[in-house]
């Protein structure tokens, strides 16, 4: 008997990986079996067949096997005695309609107990798998979310009998709806024989894994059907796409022609690597050298022609530091140890007051005994706090490499962060990558709520390989798209950088996107003074933010993304059921979900607007007018209600669950909307107060032009300038007067929306003409209240209602309170007219300057001026 390894701890999960003792395990496994039952009704070939076929297995590069039954004891000690993983898959009968009788969800639960009991603590099991593969009509029938909930309730009954044990569900494109919570990891099976196609699936399924690793459960190619070199050829292919793709690791189906499957010898497929009689095909070998390169092969897929070997670039990887002592060390521990084969560290302290100059001074880089010397850290310091954004221009312009990445000093990145990165960026057409930032295990329980509440950094993503922002904490971008863009904005000093930095290379043309196997460990803030201080400066941020980019904020000052944002803290709750295209009959192959929309509105409950526009009133109101007091006490109890549900429905990891993580979610989620909206409005105040002498010497030139609003105006243009150039023009120039506005990006019905004053904005739309003798530009003006003044216009109103039931029997006090209202409305006509001349006058300079000529706007009458086109 075969005596099992017992030197070794269990796999456990690491990330979007899984991990061995202190190295990374790629699961490379095969399927092996289920074979025909013996006289005794076992389904494994005998000791000494097996001991063979292990033997084999190993030979391939495998580490892992496939079952598809309960293995014997004597099974799991043979694969450890061959240093084999055992993925055990635990038969039921979810072939049948279970969850209609309890009978059959009973025999489930027993099943998985006695696998489980079978096989716990066994150092050779791997994990179990408690579902494989139920079928589409099934699930249809009792519901998308009763069978999940029945999954993870399987997955509870596993962990009862060995709660180290690692759990999944092996799903398929079918079923790929399917979401349990509970699992440990996310496996698929997945039988695609297009390149495209089985590229494109992987990077949908990244994004269904999440933060989870995803394994890839079930791939092969039948050799009858296919032929031995198309089998061959697509093997080779499948595996380096897993690896290259992120996946945590796969099983190819399977190890052998020998099969056994509905109670009869299978013998019109050969799926394996092996025949019947175990001789090795020549798959078998294309394999075995696709293993022993995995997980890591050349960074660029396919070389260009005329390139000598593989391309290894440069990358500068910049951390900008300030007060980052407690975490610093951790980051630079990791840093050092990097899977890449040439990069460099840049460390820029700005200013910090802490020890951090101490303790790089004191840090021992690249002189771990027993280890070559590692890569080079170069230490820069601001005497003085410039700003993040600052640091970030001084690492870019110290950084020798041809890719910079970015992270913080309260970062921990994967060993394998810059491999993946790079990988990433040089096999599409992307300048800047991204990657998921995750929770550290040893992170404390306040950290873990901190986590799940809202504010904390989110990548947000167009599709599934595209996003529209990637958090500065795990950013890597090309120099050349950082250098054409201008860098960093130095405005940005505490955060906001990243965010502008996404939304100009897009604007520039660039795309973003994201890697999900380039993750790194982020350590959240331990205590809630030290999160709201970091929401403040968010708050600030957002301020600048909307001053630059109005375009991409609502009337309210929040940022409006057109992807999705990807977060651990739920933000909303779901409104109605998801839809699930099933295709016809429930036969689809690859059924979708599509979640329902969430109750976002329900958020605006616990933003400051809502309070200081809402809550307040109402409750003032209430004292004066006793019968309005139920009103205002729905009103304080809606946002509470909210946070409460935030807090309930938080998906707090369960090593850091506290029975008090719940009630700490939720006063994030009311206290962080009061804190970041009120820094936010308190720093756009404060900007309008730095822009006004911009305003005033604009306001001069209107003075002495002496210009009337108009609603329309025209230029004639001989040579014909291009309608779209001569926006460009005028937001150039905006730009460099440092005029607040906002362009269309594609789903506005104006060009240019112009900010002069407080009160009012103004719209232009242009459209253009041809002529037989030029080109007429003809722009539209729509002067608009600003949200501010509606805001200021409706308060009075109210305020108004409020004074007369209070003076309604003083007509002295009567009269003035009704002249307050159109006064006001009169004043706020007069700033939206005023702003229209503005603009005008801009138009006029803009226009002189491109040579063109104002044209009276009932030209149509003058036909001898400018003759229409024939």
């Amino acid at each position: 008997m075969a005596e099992p390894v017992v030197n070794r701890s269990r796999v456990r999960v690491d990330g979007k990986f899984f991990r061995r003792d202190a190295e990374k395990f790629y699961p490379k496994g095969i399927a092996y079996g289920p074979f025909a039952p013996d006289r005794a009704g076992e389904t494994f070939a005998s000791l000494e067949q097996t001991a063979g076929d292990f033997a084999l297995i190993r030979e391939l590069g495998a580490n892992l096997v496939r079952v598809y039954h309960i293995p014997p004891r004597w099974l799991l000690d043979l694969a450890g005695a061959h240093d084999l993983l055992v993925m055990v898959d635990i038969p039921w009968d979810k072939h049948l309609v279970f969850l209609d009788d309890p009978a059959r969800r009973d025999a489930a639960r027993a099943a998985v107990r006695k696998a489980v009991s079978a096989c716990a603590f066994h150092p050779a099991v791997f994990a179990f798998s408690v579902a494989n593969e139920i079928p589409t009509d099934i699930v249809r029938w009792s519901g998308a979310s009763r069978v999940a909930n029945f999954v993870d309730e399987l997955v509870l009954v596993a962990k009862r009998v060995d709660p180290d044990c690692l759990c999944t569900f092996t799903n398929y494109p079918p079923t790929e709806f399917l979401r349990p919570q509970s699992t440990d990891f996310v496996c698929f099976n997945v039988y695609l024989h297009q390149p495209k196609r089985f590229r494109n699936y992987l990077a949908r399924l990244q994004m269904l894994a999440d933060a989870k690793p995803l394994v890839l459960g079930e791939f092969g190619i039948d050799s009858i059907r296919e032929g031995e070199p198309a089998k061959c050829e697509m093997l080779r292919w499948q595996i380096e796409t897993t690896f290259r793709g992120g996946l945590a690791g796969a099983v190819v189906f399977s190890f052998t022609d020998d099969w056994h499957r509905g109670g009869r010898q299978v013998e019109d497929w050969q799926m394996g690597l092996t025949t019947v009689t175990r001789e090795p095909k020549e798959s078998f070998h294309v394999v075995q050298e696709m293993f022993r390169a995995a997980p890591h092969f050349p960074l660029l897929a396919a070389p260009k022609q005329g390139e000598g070997g593989p391309r290894i670039p440069k990358v500068s990887v910049v951390v900008a530091s300030y007060n980052g002592e407690r975490t610093l060390r951790t980051c630079l521990d990791a840093l050092e140890n990097l899977n890449y084969p040439d990069y460099e560290v840049v460390l820029v302290d700005d200013g910090s007051t802490d020890n951090t100059a101490q303790l790089v001074a004191n840090f021992r880089w690249g002189e771990t005994p027993g280890k070559p010397p590692g890569p080079k850290l170069r230490f820069i310091r601001h005497e003085k706090n410039r700003g993040l954004s600052v640091a970030r221009n001084t690492g870019i312009r110290a950084a020798l490499g041809e890719i910079i990445a970015f992270t913080d000093s309260d970062c921990r990145p994967d060993e394998d962060w810059l491999r993946y990165l790079v990988s990433d960026l040089l096999n599409s057409e992307f300048a800047a990558m991204g990657g998921h930032n995750l929770l550290p295990p040893d992170d404390s329980a306040v950290a873990a709520a901190v986590m799940v509440s809202p504010g904390g950094p989110a990548h947000v993503m167009l599709d599934d390989r595209h996003a529209e922002h990637i958090p500065g904490c795990n950013m890597s971008f090309y120099k050349w798209a950082l250098d054409e863009v201008g860098g960093f904005d130095p405005i940005f000093t505490k955060a906001g950088d990243d965010v502008d930095i996404c939304w100009r290379l897009q604007q520039a043309g660039m795309k973003i996107g994201f890697s999900p196997a380039a993750f790194v460990w982020h350590y959240r803030r331990s205590n809630i003074g030290a999160y709201l201080k970091q929401q403040r400066g968010y708050g600030e941020a957002e301020a600048l933010l909307v001053r630059k980019h109005p375009e991409y904020f609502n009337s309210f000052g929040d940022s409006v993304w057109r992807g999705r944002i990807y977060s651990p803290a739920k933000f909303a709750v779901s409104l109605g059921a998801p839809i699930i295209y099933r295709g016809v009959f429930g036969s689809g192959m690859f059924q979708t979900l599509y979640a329902a929309q969430s109750a976002h509105t329900l958020m605006m409950f616990t933003t400051l607007e809502y309070h200081l526009l809402v809550t307040l009133p109402v409750c003032v109101l209430s004292v004066i007018f006793h019968y309005l007091l139920p009103v205002a006490v729905l009103v304080l109890l809606v946002p509470l209600m909210v946070c409460v549900a935030a807090g309930a429905q938080a998906d707090v990891p369960k090593g850091s669950r506290r029975w008090w993580s719940g009630v700490l979610v939720g006063l994030l989620f009311f206290l962080q909307p009061l804190v970041r909206g009120w820094s936010r409005h308190i720093g756009r105040v404060r900007l309008r107060a730095q822009t006004g002498s911009v305003r005033e010497t604009f306001d001069s030139l209107q003075l002495e032009q002496g210009y009337e609003s108009l609603g329309e105006v025209q230029y004639w243009s001989q040579h014909r300038v291009e309608r779209v150039d001569f926006v460009a023009a005028m937001l150039d120039q905006l730009n460099r007067q440092g005029w607040q506005h906002r362009s269309d990006i594609g789903w506005s019905e104006f060009d240019v929306e112009f900010y002069g004053n407080r009160w009012s904005t103004v719209q232009l739309v242009t459209a253009a003409e041809d002529h037989q003798r030029g080109r007429l530009l003809r722009c539209r003006l729509r002067a608009n209240w600003s949200l501010q003044g509606k805001l200021a216009f409706w308060i009075l109103f109210a305020l108004e209602l409020l004074v007369i039931g209070l003076f309604r029997e003083s007509a002295k006090w009567l009269g003035v309170i009704l002249a307050s209202l159109p006064v006001f409305a009169y004043y706020l006509h007069r700033q939206k007219r005023h702003l229209q001349s503005l603009v005008v006058v801009f138009l006029d300079k803009l226009a002189e300057q491109r040579g063109l000529l104002r044209i009276p706007a009932d030209f149509e009458e003058k036909k001898t001026d400018i003759p229409k086109q024939e």
